[in-house]
This record gives structure tokens, C-alpha cells and sequence, in this order.
């Protein structure tokens, strides 16, 4: 057996070890389905972040706001749509995806265009502002946050409800993009993250290029986020919605921790944060920001390549 096809295989035993571990995991562990359910949110916070910073080079500090508009956009449909829950639900999410996805279109004509350390620090102002309109808009509650009709079900089977939800959606989102990195197009976003100018001169429609990518990313966010608000709750507008300071850098470290521009890097890199920042609340209450705010200099000091990058870097190294 060849490298290339057992690299293969192993990815569809990882694959099915994760679908196990998906499935099995809130029926054996119902007390923590809701962290479970915030795992595989991260998941879908790392693959995302990293088809535009990873994939395509391009460092987005402003994800958050479609996960924000997914939030907003589910609740408002679920409390003025007059629908029994699911499917108000159902309507909300679709509401909110289409929402988010015209929101990537707008913004990622007016700001794709330009690169480097601008994008950041526009997609930056983008996730504030965002936060900002929202905390003093009247009609989705202002700054006092708005709640979220309640789940119909037996006490306990709304945490199993939405983590199997949220389970099928990083498990979508993955093998989208595992199927579309192997395509012309994943060849096309490592193009313009090597070299953008020769992109262009290649004949690469890049500006579309990027508007899909980000695109795409915005309609996983948003679905993630109304079905997170549903989870929680209640929305509120700078800690939950459009929470830059947590959610939209996590989306970052995690990428990074993992391995940015790797298929499995994000998925690692959500694992090892999720686990590692819930043992941080456990053990280290009080401390646990301190804790975490040393996690991120760790990360960024002695794992700039991720965990991917540094075990590849150690195998060559005993290779030779």
C-alpha cells in the first residue's frame, strides 16, 4: 500500500472514529451534552476561519458577525413567525443562512478587494460595529439581549437535540470542505494565498473566488449560530452573538493550535482548546482567563506551525 492511500485509509478511520464518538457520546454522557454540543461548535468555528486564513491567506477577524446574524435571524423568525417550534426553527436557520451568505456578498465585494493587514483590521471593525448596531437596536432587545422560545421536549433532551444538531453540522461542514479542497477550486484558494499578483496573472478569477469562500464559511456560521442561540437560550449581543473577544479569536487559535491550511488541523486544534479551556473552568476557577490568556502565548510562541506542522516537522527530523 502506497503513502497516498494510507493516508486515505486512516482519514476514514479517524472519520468513522469521530462519527462513533458523535453518536455515542450525549447517550453516554448525557450530563455533558452541552459541552459536547460546544465542541463541535468549535469545530465549525476552526474549519470555517481557516478556508479564508488558513486556505486562502486571508486573516479574518469578522466570522463572528455571521454567526451573529444566524443568532438574530432565527430568533426574530421563531418569536414573529407564529410557528410551532421545529418548524420555526427549520425557517429561522434557513432565514438566517441566506441572511449571512447576501451579508458575505456585500461585504466581501466592498472589503475582499483588499489584503494583508487592512483585511484584519476591516473585518475587525466589521465584528465591533456589528456588535455595537445590535446591542442598540430596540427591536432584536438592544443591550438587554433577547430570549429564545422555549424547547417543547422533556427536560434534558433539548442538550441531546441540539448536540446531535450541532454534530451534523461540523460533520457537513467538514466533508464539504475535505471535498472541495481536493477540487480546482481548493488549488485555486492555495493560489492566491502563495502568490495573489501571479494568481491574477494566471487568469484566476480570484475576487469571486474569495467571495465564495467566504461566503460559504458565512452560511455554515449563521447555521451554527441560530441553532447555538437555541441551545442557550438567550441571545446576547456582545457575549453570545457577535462575541469577538471569545468566539471570533478562538476561531483564530484554534486554526492555529491545530495547524492552519491542514484538513485536520482545525479539527485537532478545536479539540485540544475545547478540552483544554473546560478543564481551565473546572480546576482553575478564578484563574481560568489567566490560564487561558497563557494558552494563547504558548500557542502562538512555541506551536506557530500547529500541532501539525510541528509533529510533521519531527518526523523529517528522525527521518534523516
Amino acid at each position: 500500500m502506497n503513502r497516498l492511500s494510507a493516508s486515505h485509509l486512516s482519514d476514514w478511520y479517524i472519520m468513522g472514529a469521530l462519527a462513533l464518538a458523535g453518536l455515542a457520546g450525549p447517550l453516554l454522557l448525557p450530563a455533558l451534552a452541552t459541552q459536547i454540543a460546544f465542541l463541535w461548535l468549535m469545530v465549525v468555528f476552526a474549519l470555517t476561519w481557516d478556508m479564508l486564513g488558513g486556505r486562502m491567506g486571508y486573516n479574518s477577524f469578522g466570522n463572528i458577525v455571521f454567526f451573529g446574524i444566524g443568532c438574530y435571524a432565527a430568533a426574530v423568525v421563531q418569536r414573529d413567525g407564529g410557528l410551532p417550534y421545529f418548524e420555526g426553527l427549520a425557517s429561522g436557520l434557513v432565514v438566517g443562512a441566506v441572511a449571512a451568505v447576501l451579508a458575505a456578498l456585500v461585504f466581501g465585494a466592498a472589503m475582499l478587494g483588499i489584503r494583508g493587514h487592512y483585511f484584519a483590521i476591516g473585518t475587525l471593525g466589521l465584528g465591533i460595529a456589528a456588535g455595537e448596531i445590535a446591542a442598540g437596536w430596540d427591536y432584536v432587545g438592544a443591550g438587554s439581549g433577547m430570549a429564545l422560545p422555549l424547547y417543547p421536549g422533556e427536560l434534558g433532551s433539548r442538550e441531546i437535540f441540539f448536540c446531535y444538531s450541532l454534530f451534523a453540522l461540523a460533520a457537513l461542514c467538514f466533508l464539504v470542505f475535505r471535498w472541495l479542497y481536493g477540487t480546482r477550486f481548493g488549488l485555486a484558494l492555495n493560489a492566491i494565498r502563495d502568490d495573489h499578483d501571479k494568481a491574477d496573472a494566471m487568469g484566476l478569477r480570484t475576487t469571486p473566488i474569495k467571495i465564495f469562500a467566504w461566503s460559504l464559511s458565512a452560511f455554515f456560521l449563521a447555521l451554527s449560530g441560530g441553532l447555538t442561540a437555541n441551545m442557550i437560550g438567550f441571545i446576547d449581543p456582545r457575549d453570545v452573538a457577535f462575541a469577538g473577544a471569545t468566539f471570533g479569536v478562538w476561531m483564530v487559535l484554534m486554526a492555529i493550535l491545530g495547524g492552519k491550511g491542514t484538513l485536520w488541523g482545525p479539527v485537532l486544534g478545536a479539540f485540544v482548546f475545547h478540552i483544554v479551556q473546560e478543564l481551565f473552568w473546572t480546576y482553575l476557577l478564578g484563574w481560568q482567563r489567566v490560564a487561558l490568556g497563557l494558552l494563547i502565548v504558548v500557542i502562538v510562541v512555541f506551536f506557530p506551525q500547529g500541532i501539525m506542522g510541528w509533529w510533521a516537522a519531527r518526523r523529517v527530523r528522525a527521518a534523516s
